[in-house]
């Protein structure tokens, strides 16, 4: 009888609490999004089943977390924590991001740099809210809507941050259809919404290969701190430009970046556990999910991503006061580097002004420029803090 209580006692049920709880109940609420929904499912379903998992009361002494050291979660959250992952998603975008697009209308690449405000405007107001210099870097990325960024800027800056601002970074991802149409729909006019673009210009193959190690030299020398990032996603770019690395190219693009993304999403889903006691100059600290920190960071999240979307809109409308070929200013708003939603999401809220209206093409420009802007950005944060 000893031997049965003793292994009730260990079982999830008798450990479980009303956070463990909460918990599962959002990474079922994620699992359900991405399949009901289709909301991002590549990385709602790990995420959602990693927080499921994560939320498991288990033993003391049993070393099953992702925090207990030699657990099979935490070797895998290690690419996580050591900012492993983030640079090898990027060597697949490179690798299946053309930037033509941008190349034959060089102006669009405003538009994503004015979308990075509200990483700058968010890092202000996470200090105005008591976080110190480095979370308030860690958090104002999340407003740059690209997960593996804000993962690895986390990593370096608040690692203990980082469960929170990855799950809120990969949320707005996925709820780009649902938060950005308003905002587009309130900042333009019908007429604007109508707007036509010149069809993009032809972009030579020199071009395009010229561009990632150009780009690359120019940005790595602004911003080192973005090194890693944008290395391996121009290289990721010139396997796939080059013409005679397809082998190499079609390796990152598909089997390795899915890899990569499975191992992400759910270490960083598992990472989310309710509560984790850790003791600090000897007193006892939640350092869990479920803490008021990560509140003030989904509302900082959301709060940034809408001030980078009106940043994009905006500085549309602004352009076209000096321009003679008018922007529409709907293509402000791919200037958040959730590629390729926020483009999509576009051409969406184009076509309903206008069913023959083609602005996809157009949004892929400010869209993969504000990838690059939004690792420039890191890395100048990572730079400007840690210096």
């Amino acid at each position: 009888m000893t031997r049965l209580f003793q292994f009730l006692e260990s079982t999830g049920v008798a450990g479980m609490t009303w956070g463990n709880a909460a918990m599962i109940l959002v990474g079922i609420v994620f699992i359900t999004l991405a399949i009901t929904k289709d909301y991002e499912p590549l990385l709602l379903v790990p995420i959602g089943f990693g927080v499921v998992v994560g939320n498991i009361p288990y033993p003391q002494g049993m070393p099953l977390g992702v925090y207990d050291s030699g657990s099979v979660l935490s070797y895998l959250y290690f690419g996580v924590s050591q900012g492993i992952f983030p640079p090898l998603i990027f060597l697949g975008i490179g690798a299946m991001t053309d930037f033509s697009t941008m190349l034959s209308n060089p102006k669009l690449v405003l538009l994503g740099a004015a979308a990075q405000i509200g990483i700058f405007l968010t890092f202000l107001g996470a200090l105005a809210l008591g976080f110190t210099a480095s979370e308030a870097g860690a958090i104002g990325i999340i407003g740059g809507a690209d997960g593996p960024t804000a993962i690895f800027l986390s990593a370096k800056l608040a690692p203990h941050l980082l469960g929170a601002i990855a799950i809120a970074a990969y949320s707005y991802m996925a709820l780009v259809p649902v938060i950005q149409p308003p905002i587009m729909k309130l900042l333009t006019t019908e007429a604007e919404r109508k707007i036509r673009m010149k069809p993009p210009r032809e972009v030579s193959r020199r071009m395009r290969i010229i561009f990632p190690i150009a780009a690359f030299l120019i940005c790595a020398l602004i911003a080192p701190g973005s090194l890693a990032l944008l290395g391996m996603l121009f290289f990721g770019n010139l396997l796939k430009e080059s013409g005679v690395t397809e082998r190499l190219a079609q390796s990152a693009r598909t089997a390795m970046i899915d890899i990569v993304t499975i191992l992400l999403g759910f270490s960083v889903g598992a990472s989310t556990q309710a509560v984790r006691m850790v003791e600090i100059d000897g007193t006892m600290v939640n350092k869990g999910f479920l803490t008021s920190d990560s509140l003030l960071i989904f509302a900082l999240g959301a709060l940034s991503f809408c001030v980078a979307t009106v940043g994009g809109v905006l500085f549309a409308k602004l352009m076209n006061l000096f321009l003679k070929d008018k922007i529409n200013p709907l293509v402000g708003a791919a200037g958040v580097s959730a590629v390729p939603d926020s483009a999509r999401v576009v051409q969406m809220i184009g076509r309903q002004s206008d069913p023959n209206n083609f602005l996809l093409m157009h949004a892929m420009a400010p869209n993969v420029a504000g990838v690059i802007g939004s690792a420039i950005a890191a890395g100048v944060l990572w730079s400007f803090l840690v210096g």
